[in-house]
């Protein structure tokens, strides 16, 4: 299939559901008894495993009957995250939490609904209603000469047509101050095929504004041959490729599982950029592990056990920016003499105090 011909069998009902899995009775009342958009591409669902309901790609895309359970999600935390309820005047598609940099939110189709998405109630739940307008945002950006980059997000935007992309990309590439455009999108991951011969015109050749793509894979079963072909012609392309992997509980939490996600993504030539803390979105209680688990999992399944390019910065996403959530397992203390440290294995050394 072509990713248009995968979008329109897009996986959006109970019936085109039945023909890749077997659905548990908990699944078929969470599926009769829920409002919120659902669904995935044909591809990515026959990644699914057909008789297990704990599959970790099956559990991202099928409802669940504890979505309807918050305890620790924030009402309106897009609004919060997004810093949307602030003076500064801004179009719907334009969200702000760095001087020099935005987020510029192009559609609200996906490749997949994941259910622990962080733009739920907008995307998922409909609650939140917004203008996405291309050229409004185009036009903030050009009176903005402080912004030099420039994250194009969704949804995902890499299901707008090639033209739509080429008109989007072009106006960007006109604005000087713009210094590099980066992509949001899990369709190497979630729709391979559209990383085609159109796009990859669109995309390639040498430019004074670079395009970098960050996609989100949560789980090594979601690494194919089609994603790593994908891939592959992204960075033929020049477009540099990332993860973006979100810290689910019960998909990607073990020591096995996330080593096996890193070291793959890396075969892959996917370079290990965020793992996300999963964030206060109402309604995905049932992924979040204690904090502490992301920082754990990057001692014990990486830090010494594999390359340090497996390594991705543990980070929770907050209305003031990033935060890092990595403590410091390895410097033990520090006196006159100098800094005390430890490896993964327990191993100790010392790094001599220099004078400033």
């Amino acid at each position: 299939m072509t990713w248009q011909e995968q979008l329109k069998a897009f996986v959006r009902t109970t019936e085109q559901l039945e023909t890749f899995i077997h659905l548990t009775a908990e699944e078929r009342l969470a599926l009769e008894n829920q409002q919120t958009k659902w669904g995935t591409t044909p591809y990515f669902a026959s990644l699914m495993e057909r008789d297990n309901p704990n599959c970790p790609i099956r559990r991202q895309v099928v409802p669940s009957l504890q979505e309807q359970h918050n305890q620790f999600g924030r009402e309106n935390y897009l609004l919060w995250k997004e810093n949307r309820e602030t003076d500064e005047v801004r179009p719907d598609s334009i969200a702000r939490q760095y001087r020099d940099r935005v987020a510029f939110t192009v559609t609200q189709g996906c490749g997949i609904y994941c259910r622990h998405c962080f733009r739920k109630e907008l995307v998922i739940d409909g609650d939140l209603q917004l203008d996405f307008n291309v050229d409004e945002g185009l036009a903030w950006l050009a009176e903005h000469a402080e912004v030099r980059d420039v994250l194009v997000t969704g949804g995902d935007p890499f299901l707008l047509a090639d033209e739509q992309l080429d008109y989007l990309i072009r106006k960007l590439r006109e604005l000087p101050h713009v210094e590099m455009i980066r992509f949001g999108s899990r369709t190497p991951i979630v729709l391979p095929q559209r990383i085609d011969a159109g796009l990859k015109k669109i995309l390639g050749g040498y430019h004074r504004t670079p395009l970098w793509l960050n996609t989100q894979c949560n789980h090594p079963n979601e690494l194919t041959d089609a994603s790593a072909r994908a891939v592959l012609e992204l960075l033929s392309c020049g477009v540099n490729v990332g993860n973006q992997a979100v810290l689910l509980k019960g998909i990607n939490d073990d020591v096995t599982t996330f080593r096996a996600l890193h070291q793959k993504l890396l075969q892959q030539r996917i370079r290990p950029y965020y793992l996300f803390y999963c964030e206060a979105a109402p309604g995905i209680d049932h992924f979040r592990t204690p904090v502490e688990r992301g920082a754990e999992l990057i001692r014990d399944a990486l830090r010494g056990h594999t390359t340090g390019l497996a390594q991705p910065l543990y980070v929770v996403a907050t209305n003031i920016g990033k935060i890092p959530l990595m403590p410091d397992y390895y410097q033990l203390g520090s006196d006159a003499d100098g800094h005390r440290l430890r490896n993964h294995r327990g191993q100790t050394t010392c790094l001599p105090r220099i004078p400033a």
